[in-house]
């Protein structure tokens, strides 16, 4: 996203289009879009904090501390949308099976195996 626009740029829409085509009905988060956004909001909040702190020429170890504080947010909702999409979509392709339940067991594992490493 553009910072002085607020717009998303070619590749982001090409991004987010893919990623709707290939996944089409309701993901399993959107129960608590809401919660989640308010979230993501809230981190967003706290990334600003960061710049300000850095720009303000504040203390490292108080950065680092707000840092992990806002690294423990997003690993949180890392989380819930993980649990999400187990419980979700990865049950109703299991139950459907094939090849799908197969698509989404990997990218299941392979999230899983992002989050371990970040």
């Amino acid at each position: 996203m553009d910072r002085n626009t607020g717009e998303h740029s070619s590749e982001e829409h090409s991004i987010e289009k893919h990623s709707a085509d290939e996944h089409p009905g309701q993901h399993g988060y959107i129960h608590r879009k809401e919660d989640y956004l308010k979230r993501l909001r809230r981190i967003e909040g706290q990334a600003r904090g960061l710049q300000k702190m850095v720009e303000d020429e504040k203390y490292c170890i108080d950065i680092l501390t707000q840092v992990s504080a806002m690294t423990k947010a997003l690993q949180s909702v890392a989380l819930g949308l993980l649990d999400e999409h187990l419980s979700h979509c990865v049950v109703q392709a299991a139950q459907t099976g094939g090849r799908e339940a197969d698509e989404k067991i990997r990218e299941a594992s392979e999230a899983i195996g992002r989050l371990v490493r970040s």
